[in-house]
């Protein structure tokens, strides 16, 4: 039965505790940091490219994909345009399907990539969020028996053989335990293991192949793009990796007392390489806009603490829920936001973390050099990098040109333009940033469909005016800064949304419009 829980202190969990975290130590606890290690280590041979096809796997994976591309070439490339994207879109979604668990699971992250993917493979990749055939029962009784040691029904008094989801790694099943709680119950497919990391040998082979070569990934930096998966999908392999996380995520919430956010609590005992057994949450998604009003929960409220309790964890921490989308996310009836799957999160070091800090500063006091600075010490540009030339090649210090006062040919000229130069330099995208503008991606979207007469300008604002009083002094002792000094420049914020100093006020509504804007212009260059 639930009781008053003892354990609020080590965690934003429930205030339903269907049973208690605490201070000793867990059993499945013990070996993470080395499993964390061990995980990193393998990561290089899997990633290096190879010379030849590396087995039998890579056949298979260049029948599908090249099949897919020869038939968009031979009928869809000729629509031009968004038709022609869509239809290759459309293709590559169908090649990840057959696939199997690896590529979906890519097309589910560039899904949730709205804004840095073309709209028309994220509106393709979406699909595979929700429409992962289900593994067969026997082979999840088989699973769970081999993990827990015992037969599932010492274990459990009902185990649902339908699963409540079904992802690429893994899916998760409704479930009693032998004392009455409800929980879930998340299995991994079986193989699944072995089979990601010979895709991951396949797809080191072949993306420097891709480069420049279809119009999915023109942008994109294949190699790149493989190293960063390679690294989110390496440690969802192991869920006592996943329920680590778990805990790790709800202590930052606990310590920045943002008892907003609800975290799941992992089961004590039952949580292995395999399986994992968790608390039992209810609630809506996220993204179901009317339940809100059923509910009577304020939308503007859950977008704000989405958008403050994200970036605390990553800016003071260094912690952060790495893979925000719209089924990870559940508000619960009292307005509380629940958070789930915990296998990608990001977890910056310390020189990374304040690196991000000065990221975040320099961002809000329209200080182009010192982001430079702060993205060359996160990785994503190398150490002698020369960052004046930089900030000169991209023209970060000259007057700022508003997108919309350019036609066409000029969009795309200057877009190429910032790709080569960045490219140049050597740019690339460390994992934790790529979660970071992942997530901050999501949340614009949820702005968009949660809140979109929100003024964004005042929003941004109130979130720098609340990190300057809450934090302020700590992060400006950080970084070797005084906090008298810090100055939010709020032409700077405007110039980065590419308006003059004039514009006011700017809704998601406004926002919207300018990008479509930009985006009708760059189809009639296509």
């Amino acid at each position: 039965m639930p009781h008053t829980p003892t354990d609020l202190h080590l965690g934003a969990f429930t205030d339903e505790a269907p049973w208690q975290i605490n201070d000793r130590p867990l059993r499945w606890l013990d070996d993470v940091d080395s499993l964390r290690t061990a995980t990193r280590r393998r990561l290089p041979a899997l990633i290096t490219p190879s010379r030849r096809p590396p087995g039998h796997r890579s056949l298979t994976v260049l029948r599908h994909l090249g099949m897919a591309v020869i038939k968009w070439g031979l009928t869809g490339r000729r629509r031009g345009g968004r038709e022609s994207i869509a239809d290759l879109s459309r293709r590559m979604r169908l090649a990840a399907e057959t696939l199997g668990p690896t590529y979906i699971k890519l097309g589910q992250i560039i899904s949730s990539g709205e804004g840095i993917f073309p709209p028309e493979l994220v509106a393709e990749f979406i699909k595979c969020r929700d429409q992962v055939p289900a593994e067969d029962f026997a082979a999840v009784r088989n699973v769970v028996e081999w993990e827990l040691g015992a037969p599932l029904e010492e274990v459990f008094t009902s185990f649902d053989r339908e699963p409540i989801a079904a992802a690429s790694i893994a899916q998760v099943h409704g479930a009693t335990l032998a004392d009455g709680t409800d929980v879930v119950v998340k299995v991994q497919r079986p193989s699944v293991d072995q089979l990601v990391h010979d895709d991951l040998k396949v797809m080191a082979w072949l993306a420097p192949m891709l480069v420049g070569r279809i119009p999915v990934v023109a942008l994109a930096n294949p190699p790149a793009l493989v190293e960063v998966f390679a690294h989110t999908i390496s440690e969802e392999l192991d869920f006592r990796i996943e329920a680590a996380n778990m805990l790790d995520v709800a202590r930052v919430f606990a310590e920045l007392d943002q008892r907003q956010f609800v975290v799941p609590r992992p089961h004590p005992e039952l949580v292995t390489r395999r399986v994992l057994v968790m608390e039992r949450l209810d609630g809506f998604r996220f993204d179901d806009v009317d339940s809100y009003d059923s509910h009577g929960v304020d939308t503007h409220a859950v977008v704000r603490a989405g958008m403050i309790g994200f970036m605390e964890g990553a800016l003071i921490h260094g912690v952060f829920h790495g893979d925000l989308h719209g089924g990870n996310i559940y508000v619960r009836p009292d307005g509380r936001t629940a958070l789930l799957d915990f296998g990608i999160t990001g977890r910056m070091t310390e020189k990374r973390r304040l690196a991000f800090v000065r990221l975040m500063i320099s961002g809000t006091m329209n200080d182009p050099l010192g982001q430079l600075a702060a993205l060359r010490d996160l990785g994503a540009l190398p150490d002698d990098t020369d960052l004046d030339a930089v900030a000169s090649d991209l023209g970060l210090l000259d007057e700022v040109v508003d997108p919309i006062t350019m036609n066409a040919d000029e969009l795309v000229g200057e877009l190429q333009r910032v790709v080569k130069a960045l490219l140049g330099y050597g740019a690339r995208m460390p994992k934790e940033l790529m979660l970071f503008v992942k997530n901050m991606v999501f949340l614009d979207g949820a702005i968009a469909r949660l809140a979109p007469d929100l003024d964004l300008f005042a929003e941004i604002a109130h979130v720098a005016t609340y990190f300057a009083t809450t934090h302020g002094v700590k992060l400006a002792n950080e970084v070797g800064m005084d906090p008298s000094a810090y100055d939010f420049d709020a032409d700077g914020m405007r110039a980065a949304f590419g308006v003059e100093g004039t514009v006011e006020t700017m809704t998601y509504r406004d926002l919207q419009q300018r990008r479509e804007t930009i985006r009708r212009r760059l189809r009639t260059r296509a």
